[in-house]
């Protein structure tokens, strides 16, 4: 198992993984990842200051990842994490919490102060490494993301 930045090869498998996810758990097409423009062209929009995207990439196939970018429209310090994503058959086994560190050893790099996520609500696996790592649920959303689908929100202190 590799964890690496996001190269534009990577795009359509990272595009694919996002999508088919979403339509896995019954999420909504709009509202979430899977009609953001970012989506479609990942390597571009994280090539931005402050934002990095890590693959996951088993055996040359890429089977997941996970980003670090700027909360939007919302003050700075806090960053999001987005876009957290895995094929099934490698979920469940570690690669979660390895990525979710390299993301937050990212945000603490870039001198954000909290993470801030948004997830749907039947999403359970992943709310568990969330609360895990030290997310908090939130009452409400921060920001404006476009992701008014996701009805959970979560947040992390960095300190």
């Amino acid at each position: 198992m590799n964890i690496r930045k996001i190269q534009p090869k990577d795009n359509p498998a990272v595009r694919d993984i996002i999508q088919q996810t979403i339509l896995e758990h019954n999420a909504p097409k709009e509202g979430t990842a899977y009609s953001d423009a970012a989506t479609q062209s990942m390597y571009l929009e994280y090539q931005k200051p402050r934002h990095v995207y890590f693959v996951v990439e088993i055996d040359g196939k890429i089977c997941g990842g996970a980003g670090i970018a700027p909360l939007a429209n919302y003050p700075d310090g806090i960053c999001e994490l987005q876009k957290m994503y895995f094929l099934p058959e490698v979920r469940g086994k570690g690669y979660g919490k390895q990525l979710m560190n390299k993301c937050l050893e990212a945000a603490k790099a870039f001198k954000f102060s909290k993470v801030y996520l948004e997830t749907m609500d039947n999403m359970y696996d992943a709310q568990g490494l969330y609360k895990r790592v030290g997310f908090e649920l939130l009452t409400q959303p921060l920001g404006n993301t476009g992701h008014y689908s996701c009805p959970v929100q979560m947040i992390k202190n960095l300190d």
